[in-house]
C-alpha cells in the first residue's frame, strides 16, 4: 500500500541550492509531523507553566518538572520539545524502514528542527494570505488517495489504523502539505513562464546528446554558502565540503553521510533526489554526469548556493518512447437553461438506442453534440494519447474495443456517447515532445525558484534556537 510522504517531510530544511523538489513520495508514510500554529505552555485560564509531579518514593518531594520546552521560536510561533520528539520518532521510523544506519541523536534533532522551522514559516506565510485548505477539498484529497491505493475512503482508514496510524493526524499532516503547496503555488509557480525559443535549445540539446530519453538517479549533498557569506565563511564551506568529498572517496556511505552532513531539502532521504532526465536537472550536473558511471561520485561542484557532490546511483533510458494511442469521437451532451442533467441522461440514452439501431453515429453528432468544434467532424477528437482527456471519459473509451460505442458516460462536462475507432502504437510525435520539454523546464525553473523563495523567506523571519546541545 502506497502512504504519502507529506511535505513537512519534503520541504522544510533550508533547500539545496538546485531546490530540489521531489514529486510527493508514495512510500513509507508516517503519520504524526509537527504541529503548526503555535502551541502553549501554559494551563488553561492560568498563566502559569504545565508541570508535573514526579512519582516520589521516599526522602523530600521533588520540585516541579517540565512537561515540555520551547526549542525554537519562530516569528510569532513556537516550536516545543514534544513536536520535535514526535518529528524525530517518525523521520527514525522511516529510516529504519529503509534499513539506513541512523546518525548521531543531536545531528538528527538538528536536521529535523530546520526542517519544521521552515514548514511553521510557510504555514505562517500562507495563514498570512489566506490561503485555507477547507473540509471539502481535503475530503477530496483523501478520496483520490484511496483510489490511487485501490481503496475505498473507508477502507483506506481501516488500513491506517490496522497498521497503527492516526486517522486525525493523517487529515492533518495531508491538510499541511495541502497547505504549503498551494502556497508555493501563488509565490512561485503562478510566475514560472517558459518561452518557445527555450523548448527549441532544450530540444536541440537533448538531439545533440542523444539524452531525451536517459534518465539518471541521483543523489546529492549539500554544503551551503550562507547568502552575502564573506570570504571566511566561503573558504569554510569548501574546506568542510573537500572534508567530506574526501570521506566519501575513502568509501564513507552517501546516504549517511548526506543524512549527517548535508543542508539539502533531501538529507533525511539520504541525499536520495530520485530519477531524472538532463533537462530536469541543474545545468551544474550536466557536464560531470557525462564522464559518471553508476556508482561514481562527482568531484565538487560550486553553485552561489554552496559546495554540491553528487552520486550517480542508477542510469535508464535510451530506448524510444511509444505511445498507444486511440482515435475516439464522442457525443456530449451539456446541462443548460433548455435541459436538465436528468434530462440529457434520458436524451443520451435515447440516442444510444439509435445508435445500436444503426443509426449513423458521425450523423448524431454533428446534429446533437454540444461540444461544437468536435460535432463538425462527427464527434471525432482524432488520436488521443494517455493522460489527455479526463480520467471518467478515458476510463470509458479504455475498456471499448474499436467500433464499439460506450454506455453513456458522466463526466464534469456533461453526459457522452465514446466510440472507439481505431488504435495503434505510435512513436512520439514532435508536438508530444515538446509538450515534454516544457514541462521539464518548467520543473527546473519551480526546483531553483523554490530553493531562492525559500531562502529568503527563512533569511528576512525572526528564528531563535533553543535546543540544548
Amino acid at each position: 500500500m502506497k502512504f504519502p510522504i507529506l511535505l513537512p517531510l519534503l520541504a522544510l530544511a533550508l533547500p539545496a541550492a538546485s531546490g530540489f523538489a521531489e514529486p510527493i513520495n508514495f512510500e513509507n508514510f508516517g503519520v504524526g509531523a509537527g504541529q503548526s500554529g503555535g502551541a502553549s505552555l501554559f494551563q488553561p485560564g492560568t498563566g502559569e507553566p504545565v508541570t508535573g509531579q514526579p512519582a516520589q518514593a521516599t526522602g523530600t518531594p521533588a520540585g516541579p518538572v517540565m512537561l515540555n520546552r520551547v526549542v525554537a521560536i519562530v516569528n510569532e510561533d513556537i516550536i516545543v520539545s514534544s513536536e520535535l520528539q514526535q518529528s524525530i520518532s517518525q523521520v527514525t521510523r522511516q529510516l529504519q524502514a529503509k534499513q539506513t544506519e541512523l546518525p548521531p541523536r543531536a545531528v538528527l534533532e538538528k536536521q529535523v528542527l530546520e526542517r519544521l522551522i521552515m514548514e511553521h514559516l510557510q504555514l505562517q506565510l500562507a495563514e498570512r494570505n489566506g490561503i485555507r485548505i477547507d473540509d471539502t477539498m481535503l475530503n477530496n484529497k483523501l478520496r483520490e488517495l484511496a483510489r490511487e491505493n485501490n481503496m475505498t475512503l473507508g477502507e483506506f482508514r481501516d488500513i491506517l489504523e490496522r497498521d497503527g496510524f492516526s486517522y486525525n493526524e493523517f487529515r492533518d499532516d495531508l491538510r499541511r502539505e495541502m497547505t504549503i503547496k498551494q502556497l508555493r503555488q501563488q509565490m512561485v509557480g503562478s510566475r514560472l513562464k517558459v518561452s518557445d525559443q527555450e523548448i527549441d535549445n532544450l530540444l536541440a540539446s537533448l538531439r545533440s546528446l542523444d539524452e531525451d530519453n536517459v534518465q539518471y538517479h541521483l543523489a546529492h549533498i549539500l554544503i551551503a554558502v550562507p547568502e552575502a557569506a564573506g570570504p571566511d565563511e566561503i573558504e569554510a564551506a569548501q574546506r568542510r565540503a573537500e572534508g567530506v568529498l574526501a570521506n566519501l572517496k575513502n568509501g564513507a556511505d552517501f546516504s549517511q553521510t548526506a543524512i549527517s552532513v548535508s543542508d539539502g531539502t533531501t538529507a533525511l532521504d539520504g541525499g536520495d533526489i530520485g530519477w531524472r532526465s538532463i533537462g530536469q536537472m541543474p545545468t551544474l550536473f550536466v557536464e560531470p554526469l557525462e564522464g559518471m558511471r553508476p556508482g561514481d561520485i562527482s568531484e565538487l561542484l560550486r553553485s552561489p548556493g554552496g559546495f554540491h557532490i553528487i552520486k550517480l546511483v542508477e542510469q535508464r533510458g535510451g530506448e524510444r518512447t511509444i505511445v498507444r494511442q486511440t482515435q475516439v469521437r464522442h457525443i456530449l451532451l451539456k446541462a443548460d437553461a433548455l435541459h436538465t442533467d436528468e434530462e440529457n441522461r434520458i436524451r443520451i440514452e435515447q440516442l444510444e438506442q439509435r445508435i445500436r439501431g444503426g443509426d449513423d453515429f458521425a450523423s448524431l453528432a454533428r446534429s446533437n453534440s454540444q461540444d461544437t468544434l468536435s460535432a463538425a467532424r462527427g464527434g471525432d477528437l482524432g488520436w488521443v494519447s494517455p493522460g489527455e482527456l479526463v480520467p471518467p471519459f478515458e476510463e470509458a473509451m479504455d475498456a471499448l474495443s474499436p467500433g464499439e460505442v460506450s454506455d453513456p458516460v458522466k463526466t464534469r462536462f456533461g453526459w457522452h456517447l465514446i466510440q472507439v475507432m481505431d488504435r495503434r502504437d505510435y512513436d512520439s510525435t514532435e508536438e508530444f515532445k515538446r509538450s515534454k520539454a516544457r514541462q521539464m523546464i518548467r520543473a527546473r525553473k519551480a526546483d531553483e525558484e523554490t530553493f531562492l523563495w525559500l531562502r529568503r523567506l527563512r533569511d528576512e523571519s525572526y528564528v531563535e534556537y533553543r535546543l540544548e546541545s
